[in-house]
């Protein structure tokens, strides 16, 4: 007898895949888009059930997707790693989608666009990352780099690191950006200080730090926009 129940075998009116092809992808719930990823379920569950117990944890919604680990997928029956792997990385390409979207409304003078541009990328993130944004004379976005994993530390951020990476990009103008993991973007006595270490520095070699944003949980704190910058 076969442990394993697939899409196929259920009733017609839970069949994620016949609904898709009638009235579209939209029309699908939740669990049902994430059974057609799966496609198979375990014993004594049918897949679309196992989609259910992942949205049923954490966050209690698509977002468990980002906040899982690898490691926490696995513990679900019936999610295996190479189950685990493709919903990390579902989670990895609707993240990257998000910021093709906003890639040409970013402005080195306007902190929402920057801000909205990397919000779908540090906000889930669990440690706090430090992120360089680099801008050309006429403040077109020439990439980023990640600088730091981890706390946000003064004594720790080398301003060497940044102004080789914003020299060898030939940036005139630069942007500090930063995830809060509490979801709380208002800046630590830390945060300041690594502004104004970096802006000083950047004034002796004609490189302007335009701002220093923190990304909270769908909300923002702007150096520039608080008036902050030294």
């Amino acid at each position: 007898m076969n442990q394993h129940l697939t899409v196929k075998e259920l009733p017609d009116s839970e069949k994620p895949y016949e609904k898709c092809l009638q009235y579209g992808a939209e029309c699908l719930s939740d669990a049902e888009l994430l059974a057609v990823i799966i496609r198979t379920g375990t014993a004594g569950k049918k897949s679309i059930e196992v989609a259910q117990d992942i949205l049923n944890l954490n966050q209690r919604n698509l977002l468990n997707l980002h906040h899982l680990s690898l490691k926490d997928f696995m513990q679900i029956p019936g999610i295996g790693t190479v189950k685990a792997i493709q919903l990390k990385c579902l989670a990895e390409i609707t993240k990257r989608m998000t910021k093709a979207t906003r890639i040409r409304e970013v402005s080195l003078n306007n902190a929402s666009s920057v801000a909205l541009y990397y919000m779908e990328e540090l906000r889930h993130e669990n440690r706090e990352k430090l992120m360089l944004c680099m801008f050309d004379s006429q403040s077109v976005l020439l990439g980023d780099e990640m600088i730091s994993v981890g706390t946000v530390n003064a004594s720790l951020v080398s301003p060497r690191e940044i102004f080789i990476r914003a020299l060898m990009r030939q940036a005139v103008h630069i942007i500090l950006l930063h995830n809060h993991p509490s979801g709380v973007p208002l800046p630590s006595t830390q945060d300041k200080l690594v502004t104004r270490k970096i802006q000083e520095c950047g004034e002796m070699l004609g490189i302007h730090l335009s701002d220093h944003i923190i990304i909270g949980d769908n909300q923002y704190f702007s150096f520039k926009e608080e008036n902050l910058l030294y």
